[in-house]
């Protein structure tokens, strides 16, 4: 019962620990630090009472990810997140990004194979549909072109691993597109916290609130929705943790349907960015200084999900809304800027 989790120190391999941990399941990670640090994992071991070795090693060295598996030979799954992630940043350094986000992946696979450990789970994107003709998305929605380079390591590397495990029967995988991640652990121990600065709208929001920036940016208000702000599908992080989790014991069980599976995680809404400023707004009794700017690259203008697939196979359902997400995002921001001392 032993599962590897890269990138564990992230924002969202630390809340997953936590739902392995919760689950029955014991936890090591992997994670070069290059936007997390191992803060995150000292609060797992409060909220959970479990200590977790991390690897800090680069999984673009084929050798020290080898060293991995070799020292945890009973190793039954892997979820994968370790990537560069932010959409901005890979329009200006997409070989970056291609070399980061693809070697790391083969080198996953080439262990998964070599060291015979079946079940994968691979953390993609609802950026794969691009501007989706259709919403919602389902798992058939037809991609459209990818709107940043980083998106199109999300697509590259879900048809490498169809391929892999076309031929490679012993591996199972599944591609879990997942919207956009937001809110923290309810205990306010753990929450989003980047080395880089923070690119994602939820922190963007709440460092503003608290006085971290001076003012926030929107990206963009001409766009053709209904406040002319882009829409997206916001999902509690730890709804989504528990989404990989129950990926995992869904391969373990073999309910899988093909050996390789894809399943949309989000709230199945959507909502612009204006609205999440509002929803802000009302649970924190905050006032947002916010700015109108242009449009920003890469940006896709609107999508949410279908997640009736996910619902009907894997038994998962969201248990928190946008206001829920809010609140323990603000209560994450107060603790985390009291306990810095700011």
């Amino acid at each position: 019962m032993k599962v590897l989790v890269t990138g564990g120190c992230g924002y969202i391999g630390s809340h997953t620990i936590i739902d392995l941990i919760e689950n029955g399941f014991d936890v090591i990670s992997v994670d070069n630090l290059s936007n997390a640090t191992e803060d995150s994992l000292v609060a797992v071991e409060k909220i959970t009472g479990k200590k977790i070795k991390n690897y800090r090693f680069d999984l673009c060295d084929l050798a020290n990810t080898k060293r991995i598996f070799e020292e945890n030979s009973d190793l039954i799954g892997i979820i994968h997140f370790a990537a560069l992630k932010s959409v901005g940043d890979s329009v200006y350094q997409p070989l970056r990004y291609f070399d980061n986000n693809l070697n790391s992946l083969l080198n996953i696979l080439k262990c998964a194979k070599d060291y015979q450990v079946s079940n994968i789970i691979f953390s993609s994107s609802c950026s794969v549909y691009g501007n989706a003709k259709e919403l919602p998305v389902t798992e058939n929605t037809p991609w459209q072109e990818a709107e940043s380079p980083y998106a199109r390591t999300k697509q590259m590397g879900e048809k490498i691993i169809q391929d892999f495990t076309h031929i490679n029967k012993q591996n199972k995988a599944i591609l879990l597109r997942y919207f956009n991640p937001a809110g923290a652990h309810d205990s306010a121990l753990l929450g989003e916290a980047p080395s880089n600065q923070a690119n994602n709208l939820v922190p963007v929001i709440t460092e503003t609130a608290i006085g971290k920036r001076a003012s926030m940016t929107v990206f963009g208000d001409d766009y053709d929705t209904r406040d002319g702000s882009c829409i997206r599908d916001y999902i509690h992080v730890m709804d989504l943790a528990n989404a990989h989790t129950k990926c995992l014991q869904y391969l373990m069980s073999d309910k899988n349907q093909a050996n390789c599976e894809v399943f949309n995680v989000g709230l199945g809404d959507g909502a612009t960015v204006l609205e999440a400023v509002q929803a802000f707004e009302k649970v924190s009794n905050e006032k947002l200084n916010y700015e109108i700017g242009s449009r920003r690259a890469g940006d896709v203008i609107a999508i949410y999900a279908n997640v009736e697939k996910a619902s009907k196979l894997l038994g998962w359902a969201p248990k928190h809304d946008m206001e829920s997400i809010m609140k323990t995002a603000w209560k994450w921001e107060k603790a985390r800027t009291k306990m810095a001392g700011e």
